[in-house]
C-alpha cells in the first residue's frame, strides 16, 4: 500500500476533506453563537424550565419524606390494581424490602422521582406526536427520521447541548433523559392507532362518529396495549439513562453506581445496580400485565 501511494497522486491516498482552519472557523462561529443565544434567552429558558423544577423537587420531597410503609403499601396497591396479580406484588414488596435492608431507600425514592417525572413528560410529549403521525403520511416521514438518529444517538451526546442551555442540575438531566426514552411512546403510539382494524372504523364512520369521538371512543382504546409497551419502554430506556444523567447533577441510585465507577467500588455498584434491575423488573411485569388485561378486554368487547 505503501508503494501504490508512492506512485500515485496525493489526492488518491489521501482522502479529500476541508481545510482544518475552515473547519475550526465553522466550529468556532457555530457554538459561540450557540451560547450567545443561551445567554440572550436565558431568562425565558428558566422560566419556562422552572415548574419542571418545582415539581420534581416536590416528588422528591413526597417520596423521600414519607414514611417507608406507606409508600411500600401505596406501591403494592398500584402494582395490584394494574397487574391483579399476586405474585408480581409479593415480588415487588421483596424486591423494595431488600433494597431498604441494603440502605438505598432514600436514593431508590429520588430515582423512582426522576423516572416518574420523566414518563409522564414522555407520555405528554409522545402521545399527540404519535397520534399526528397515525392521521398523517406526510408527518410520519417527517418524524421517523428525526427518531432514527434520536434513538441511534449516543447517550451521552444528549448531555452536551443539554448543559450548555441549562447548566450543570437536576432539571438538564431530566430533559435529557426525555429526550432519550420519548422515541418508543411516539412509534408506538403511532403504530397501535394503524394497527386498529380497518371495520371498526367503517362501523363508527357509519354511525355519524365524528375525528375526536373516533379517537377518544374508538381508536385510542383499542390503541391501549399497544400505547402501553411504549410507556413500558419509555420506563426502561429512563432508567437506562438516569446512570448516564447523574454525570450532570442528578443523585439517587445512577450517581452511586457513577461514583462506584470511578472509584472501583464493585459491591456498591452491585447494589445499586440491582436495585435499578428491581425496579425496571417491577415496572416491566406491573405494565405488560395491565397491556395483557387492556388486551383481554379489547377482545372480550370487540371479539
Amino acid at each position: 500500500m505503501a508503494i501504490q501511494c508512492t506512485i500515485l497522486p496525493d489526492v488518491l491516498c489521501n482522502f479529500p476533506a476541508i481545510d482544518e482552519s475552515l473547519i475550526r472557523l465553522a466550529r468556532k462561529n457555530i457554538d459561540d453563537g450557540f451560547r450567545a443565544s443561551v445567554r440572550a434567552y436565558g431568562n425565558i429558558i428558566d422560566a419556562i424550565v422552572q415548574p419542571l423544577q418545582w415539581f420534581l423537587n416536590y416528588l422528591e420531597w413526597l417520596f423521600t419524606n414519607t414514611p417507608w410503609f406507606i409508600v411500600l403499601l401505596v406501591m403494592m396497591l398500584v402494582v395490584y390494581a394494574a397487574s391483579r396479580n399476586l405474585k408480581i406484588v409479593i415480588g415487588t414488596a421483596i424486591s423494595m424490602t431488600l433494597i431498604g435492608v441494603c440502605g438505598l431507600w432514600g436514593d431508590t425514592m429520588i430515582t423512582l422521582a426522576m423516572v416518574t417525572v420523566c414518563t409522564l413528560i414522555a407520555i405528554v410529549i409522545g402521545l399527540p406526536i404519535g397520534i399526528l403521525m397515525a392521521r398523517s403520511d406526510r408527518m410520519q416521514s417527517i418524524v421517523n427520521p428525526i427518531l432514527d438518529v434520536m434513538q441511534t444517538m449516543p447517550s451521552f451526546v444528549y448531555l452536551i447541548p443539554v448543559v450548555v442551555i441549562f447548566g450543570i442540575g437536576k432539571v438538564p438531566g431530566l430533559i435529557a433523559v426525555v429526550i432519550y426514552a420519548v422515541p418508543p411512546m411516539i412509534r408506538l403510539t403511532n403504530l397501535g392507532i394503524r394497527l386498529v382494524d380497518k371495520e371498526v372504523l367503517e362501523a363508527a364512520d357509519a354511525f355519524g362518529s365524528s375525528h375526536r369521538q373516533k379517537l377518544f371512543n374508538v381508536q385510542i382504546p383499542l390503541a391501549l396495549p399497544t400505547i402501553m409497551a411504549g410507556i413500558n419502554q419509555t420506563i426502561m430506556m429512563s432508567l437506562a439513562m438516569v446512570v448516564v444523567a447523574s454525570m450532570v447533577g442528578v443523585g439517587g441510585l445512577g450517581k452511586n453506581t457513577l461514583q462506584a465507577i470511578n472509584n472501583q467500588f464493585f459491591t456498591v455498584g452491585f447494589l445499586n445496580g440491582f436495585a435499578l434491575v428491581a425496579i425496571a423488573i417491577i415496572f416491566d411485569r406491573t405494565s405488560q400485565a395491565y397491556g395483557r388485561r387492556l388486551q383481554k378486554h379489547s377482545e372480550v368487547i370487540h371479539g
